[in-house]
C-alpha cells in the first residue's frame, strides 16, 4: 500500500510533494531507489516537504530541517550541516541516553516455535509456512521485514488471539501453548505489546488507569469490586517512568497522542515484569527520546534474565537492540542470524525472501523489484 500510495503520488508530475514518513515500511533497497527518485524530481524544479522522524534521512535528502517540539518550531537549520545529536538537540531538548549494552548470557528456551503452519483467516492475510524459532532467556531477538509478510498472523498465535495451530507449535517455558488463551499465557509470565493501539492494545474509551485491567487481573479484588485507587496509582506510576503526556491516570486513552500511547502501553507491560515480552513496534510514532528510553527498558528485562522478542520494521532499531536477528517474508521465517554477523544489504535482501543460498526456498525475482 505504501508503494501504491508512493507511485500514485510520483505519477501526477508533482509541482508540491509532500510524504510523510514514506519510507516506514520499504526495504533498504527500495528507500535508495526512492531517494534517487525524489533527488531528481527536485533538480527538475518540484519542491518535496519531507516529514520524518529518521534524522540520517533528513540529513541526507533534505536541503532545509524545520524542527518541530510540542507544537512549537525549535529551530531552523540545514541538516547536512548537523550530526544527529545536534538535530536529537533540538527535537527533544537533550541527545537521547545512550544504550546500555552488556554481555550476553542466555539461558533455558523461554519460546519455541516448531514449524507453526497456519492458513490465513483474512482473505488478504498471509499463510504461515512452517514457521521455527527459539527466544532465549536473557536475549533480545528481533524479527524483521516488510509490513504485511506475516507478522500479523505471527503475532496473533504467539499472543493467543489464534488458537488454531497444533498444542506443540508453540512451547512457553516448555509447556504447550498453543492452544491457551491470551490470560493463561500471562499466567505463565507472556506479557505482549501489539502493533494496533487502539482497540487492541487499549480501549478507547476507557481511562489509562482502568486499561490497566487489560493485563493486571489483580487489581480485582473479592466481589469483583476493582481496586481504582490501586490501579489509579500504578498508572501514574507508569505515566512518571516513561514521561507520558497524559492528562492524569483517568485520562481516556483515545485523548493521548499515538506516542504517548504507545510509551503508556509499553510501559504498563513492561511494569508487569514479564518473564517473556514480545512486542511489536515498539518505538513507533515516539521522539528519539521516548525512542532511546524504551529501548533501554527492554534492554534492562533482558539484563534481568526476561526473554524477549521484538518485531520491527525498523531496522536501526533492531540492530540496536537485538542479539540474534531472523526475517520474515511471505510468511515464511529465515534462518537466525547473529547480529555481529548481520549486515544492512543482507537483511534487505532476506526481506524480499532471498535467503535460499541457507536452504528456504527461492521467491520469484520479480518480487524483489516489486
Amino acid at each position: 500500500m505504501q508503494r501504491v500510495e508512493i507511485i500514485r503520488a510520483l505519477l501526477t508530475d508533482p509541482k508540491l510533494l509532500i510524504l510523510d514518513e514514506p519510507t516506514s515500511v520499504l526495504t533498504p533497497q527500495a528507500v535508495v531507489k526512492l531517494f534517487v527518485v525524489l533527488k531528481k524530481l527536485a533538480s527538475e524544479g518540484c519542491s518535496i516537504l519531507y516529514i520524518s522522524h529518521k534524522l540520517h534521512e533528513i540529513r541526507e535528502l533534505c536541503t532545509a530541517c524545520t524542527v518541530l517540539r510540542g507544537g512549537k518550531v525549535t529551530g531552523v537549520c540545514n541538516p547536512q550541516n548537523e550530526t544527529n545529536e545536534s538535530l536529537s538537540r533540538l527535537m527533544i531538548g537533550a541527545e537521547p541516553p545512550p544504550l546500555q549494552h552488556r554481555e550476553l548470557k542466555a539461558g533455558a528456551v523461554a519460546l519455541r516455535v516448531k514449524a507453526l503452519t497456519l492458513a490465513r483467516e483474512d482473505q488478504f492475510g498471509v499463510d504461515l509456512d512452517r514457521v521455527s524459532l527459539d527466544v532465549r532467556a536473557g536475549e533480545v531477538v528481533g524479527i524483521a521485514g516488510v509490513s504485511g509478510n506475516g507478522q500479523k498472523e505471527l503475532l496473533y498465535a504467539l499472543s493467543g488471539e489464534d488458537t488454531r495451530a497444533e498444542a506443540g507449535m508453540i512451547e512457553v517455558f516448555g509447556q504447550a501453548a498453543a492452544r491457551l488463551r491470551p490470560r493463561q499465557r500471562r499466567a505463565l509470565g507472556v506479557h505482549f505489546v501489539p502493533e494496533e493501539r487502539l482497540g487492541r492494545g487499549a480501549v478507547p474509551t476507557l481511562g489509562l488507569a482502568h486499561n490497566m485491567l487489560l493485563t493486571r487481573s489483580n487489581a480485582v479484588g473479592r466481589g469483583g469490586w476493582i481496586r481504582t485507587g490501586q490501579l489509579a496509582q500504578h498508572a501514574s506510576e507508569i505515566i512518571r517512568r516513561f514521561n507520558v503526556k497524559a492528562g492524569g491516570p483517568h485520562a481516556a486513552a483515545r485523548s493521548l497522542s499515538g506516542g504517548n500511547l504507545q510509551k503508556f502501553i509499553v510501559g504498563r507491560e513492561i511494569d508487569a515484569n514479564p518473564r517473556l515480552f514480545i512486542v511489536s513496534q515498539p518505538t513507533w510514532g515516539v521522539d528519539v527520546g521516548a525512542a532511546a528510553l524504551i529501548r533501554n527498558e527492554i534492554l534492562a528485562l533482558r539484563d534481568a534474565g526476561c526473554a524477549v522478542l521484538v518485531v520491527s520494521e525498523e531496522l536501526d532499531e533492531l540492530f540496536e537492540i537485538s542479539d540474534r536477528l531472523y526475517v520474515i517474508a511471505k510468511g515464511r521465517l529465515s534462518p537466525s542470524v547473529d547480529r555481529a554477523d548481520a549486515t544492512v544489504p543482507k537483511i534487505g535482501e532476506w526481506m524480499s525472501g532471498l535467503w535460499d543460498a541457507h536452504g528456504a526456498p527461492a521467491v520469484a525475482k520479480e518480487m524483489a523489484h516489486v
